[in-house]
């Protein structure tokens, strides 16, 4: 599907590629890994044309349609549902055709309508979207009236609609939540065509695709199987490596002793000669490099406290108005470890306010010991940094009585090099933002760490050592994130915030995971939602007896093009070839299937029309929508359930 040979790619002053060569198969699922800066959204930007190679080629099949997420969708004041929809531009090309096409050409255009599976778009866009998160009623609202992540998700949602040949997803879960994580995770296995994916999400990595494309020195490595099944084959490569290289310097600098004994001897010049050869001809073997990163740093306070740090009595928060939550019982202790689940907007940032001290309850009794410090990371604080400030600069202000050597010593222990302390923080990667400002927070050794998705811009190799910096630290947390590696390996409790309310879960990751995709299941199941479009007036007999004139030409077409799959069924000879026969079976099946759909359709236009010519109230099977969509029908079309297609 996408073949890279030689490719060579040079910019702001460093070499991103050297002569780097992978070929993916089609309908391959790959996560593109490596180091935060190591240039995996350059590939994307080389993929979609936006940059130019300076060597070697990139080769797509011709006419391969590429989708990608780059940014928010822009707000407009057309639906979501249509801004959805609107995506899949071949069935938006044959929908607007289908408005002005002369009646000879309908039958046809239907037919092309029927072989995308047209006629299921509103719903599969629908599930999409819930699936995303949004609701049954935000189908219809503008796309001005979201806020800037709810488009990203839009955007999201619009790509793997319209299920491109080559899907490019660049940390897709960083837009989510957990729920919205799961369901990707879902999704992504069962997507029918090639999808590259840039993520540092173990889990999606683990359970989502089924090879790995490692960006590492310029080049790009391909492994078989998700993550796990990368570091345990990249580890043996490395050991291979390094066992290979050691022979050969062995083995030359043997030779070459040889050769500094004798080359001066009459009777060994031409053996050492012969040496010298050989050790020219020795291929060099580069020495294996380990990628080490620098550990967070999360010091435990120095006195315990005496428990509980917090407990919560028939307490309601909010923000004035109806409380967000409500009967609050609970007790945190000095070593509790808390997961928060739950969807975007049921209180989860309300209730870390509230335990931070941030936001004051509006009813019920806090009870909280004074002494107690927090360390509170959300992630719009990486958002709010002043693009013209320093590290060192912010180092100066949290440390005033230390001297310049003992602050440019703690951002290194950060992690932060002699050249970055005084870099501009506009010029800091999103890694490097979040690892100084989670540093930070808990340099005063709080006991309580409060983190609110502290992963979103941390390479896998980070996460992997914040889990064990967590694990290590002796307060309490309260952890809110996506990232279902970080919760199952820090969490030992977790609490449900749902409902208005914030009460303890009974179950593990994995049976709150089956929870969240059984529950989306089982509501698009026994709720009925439909998708609603907009009312339209109804369509005139004139419009409706041109449909049905179009709805019987393609029932005949179908029904000739059955009987003939039939009569070859039929033929003895057929079944001389076995390939062949499975061949024509399949093609009768999917015929007989086609026939079944336009001959529902043709009845709902007959339907129609006879209702309209008794001029009795008619019966819509547009749901409302104009009359040309007739045999697309896309209302009363209840949403799939989650992970169907």
């Amino acid at each position: 599907m996408l073949r890279i040979h030689d490719l060579v790619f040079d910019a702001w002053g460093r070499r991103f590629f050297d002569s780097a060569t992978v070929s993916l198969p089609a309908g391959a699922k790959v996560g593109l890994v490596g180091r935060n800066g190591a240039g995996k959204s350059t590939l994307f930007r080389l993929i979609l044309g936006e940059l130019s190679p300076g060597g070697g080629k990139i080769d797509l099949p011709r006419a391969a349609r590429i989708g990608s997420v780059d940014q928010e969708h822009p707000a407009t004041p057309v639906p979501l549902l249509d801004t959805v929809l609107a995506a899949d531009t071949r069935r938006a090309a044959l929908m607007s055709e289908l408005e002005v096409a002369p009646p000879e050409r309908l039958a046809d255009i239907y037919a092309r309508l029927s072989d995308i599976d047209a006629d299921r778009a509103p719903s599969r866009a629908a599930e999409i979207l819930s699936g995303l998160g949004f609701s049954t009623d935000d189908l219809s609202r503008p796309m001005a009236e979201f806020s800037g992540g709810w488009r990203m998700r839009v955007a999201m949602a619009a790509a793997l609609f319209a299920e491109p040949d080559l899907l490019l997803l660049d940390e897709p879960t960083n837009y989510l939540d957990l729920e919205g994580a799961l369901w990707l995770e879902a999704r992504l296995r069962k997507y029918p065509r090639t999808a590259l994916v840039i993520s540092h999400d173990r889990e999606l990595l683990d359970h989502s695709v089924d090879a790995i494309l490692h960006l590492t020195e310029g080049r790009l490595d391909f492994y078989t199987g998700g993550f796990s099944q990368f570091e345990r084959q990249r580890a043996e490569r490395l050991r291979l490596q390094t066992a290979t290289r050691g022979k050969i310097e062995a083995r030359r600098a043997h030779m070459q002793a040889f050769v500094d004994r004798f080359r001066a001897s009459a009777t060994k010049a031409r053996q050492a000669q012969s040496r010298l050869k050989m050790i020219a001809r020795l291929h060099a073997v580069a020495p294996s490099i380990e990628e080490n990163v620098a550990p967070f740093l999360l010091p435990s306070p120095l006195r315990p406290l005496a428990p509980p740090l917090v407990r919560l009595e028939d307490v309601e928060v909010g923000y004035g108005g109806p409380p967000v939550l409500r009967r609050l019982n609970l007790r945190l202790d000095i070593d509790d470890r808390i997961g928060l689940l739950g969807v975007n907007g049921s209180g989860k940032t309300t209730f870390a306010r509230m335990i931070a001290g941030n936001l004051a309850s509006q009813s019920g009794h806090v009870h909280r010991d004074r002494r107690m410090k927090v360390g509170w990371f959300h992630q719009h604080q990486i958002e709010a940094m002043d693009g013209d400030d320093t590290p060192l600069g912010i180092m100066r202000r949290a440390l005033p009585e230390s001297s310049e050597a003992q602050r440019r010593s703690r951002l290194a222990q950060f992690g932060m090099t002699v050249d970055k302390a005084e870099t501009n923080v506009a010029n800091l990667s999103g890694g490097e933002r979040a690892r100084l400002l989670l540093n930070m927070v808990a340099m005063e050794r709080p006991h309580l760490l409060i983190l609110d998705e502290p992963t979103n811009h941390l390479d896998i190799d980070s996460r992997r050592a914040l889990t064990e910096a967590l694990n290590d630290y002796a307060g309490a947390v309260i952890l809110i994130t996506h990232d279902r590696s970080l919760m199952e390996m820090v969490a030992d409790r977790l609490w449900l915030v749902g409902d208005g309310s914030v009460k303890p879960f009974d179950g593990d990751m994995d049976d709150y995971a089956r929870l969240v995709l059984d529950r989306a299941r089982q509501a698009n199941k026994s709720s009925g939602r439909t998708v609603v479009a907009p009312a339209s007036p109804r369509p005139e007999h004139g419009s409706l007896k041109r449909l049905l004139e179009a709805a019987e030409t393609t029932l005949a077409h179908e029904t000739l093009l059955v009987a003939g799959l039939e009569a070859a069924l039929a033929d003895p000879a057929g079944y001389a070839d076995d390939a062949s026969l499975a061949d024509l079976t399949r093609r009768h099946a999917q015929a007989a299937e086609r026939l079944a759909r336009v001959e529902a359709k043709w009845l709902a236009a007959a339907e129609a029309y006879e209702a309209a010519r008794n001029e009795a109230p008619a019966f819509d099977p547009c749901g409302g929508r104009d009359a040309s969509r007739l045999l697309l029908p896309s209302a009363s079309l209840p949403l799939l359930p989650v992970g169907d297609t």
